[in-house]
């Protein structure tokens, strides 16, 4: 998918980091080893302070975030996780591409046997987003 260029020109002055989705954090992503390989643990994260950018205006986007995972042989430090998730504060990304964009950059690290990410994006304009996005190991 391409980016859509907006022109945010009368509002000089005010600061929209949303051309790079380069600034988010994946590198400080770390994991911890899992010592109870082959058991069925549900690990559940749930966060009411991610932020990102809406590309189209610069205003911020707010939603509360439940990541929810089967781990195989690790899990996601949760420290580096914080980081990784303030990292899209000033990204500009549309809501259902910062959820796929976390599903992906996870599983990639993590490789889990399951994985649900559930975001509740906060209504503007009377209007609010609930993006769901699943990954199950193949078998």
């Amino acid at each position: 998918m391409g980016k859509v260029n907006v022109d945010h020109s009368k509002y000089e002055g005010i600061r929209f980091d949303i051309e790079n989705e380069d600034v988010i954090l994946v590198d400080i992503l770390e994991t911890i080893p899992y010592e109870y390989i082959g058991k069925e643990t549900l690990v559940t994260i749930p966060t009411n302070e991610f932020t990102s950018v809406c590309p189209w205006s610069g205003l911020p986007d707010f939603a509360e975030i439940q990541i929810s995972y089967i781990p195989n042989e690790t899990l996601v430090e949760m420290k580096s996780l914080k980081y990784y998730l303030t990292s899209y504060r000033n990204v500009g990304i549309y809501q259902e591409h910062a959820t796929n964009r976390m599903l992906n950059d996870l599983v990639s690290l993590l490789s889990p046997k399951y994985m649900k990410i559930t975001a509740l994006w906060n209504a503007r304009g009377g209007l609010g987003t609930e993006v769901v996005v699943e990954y199950k190991e193949d078998k």
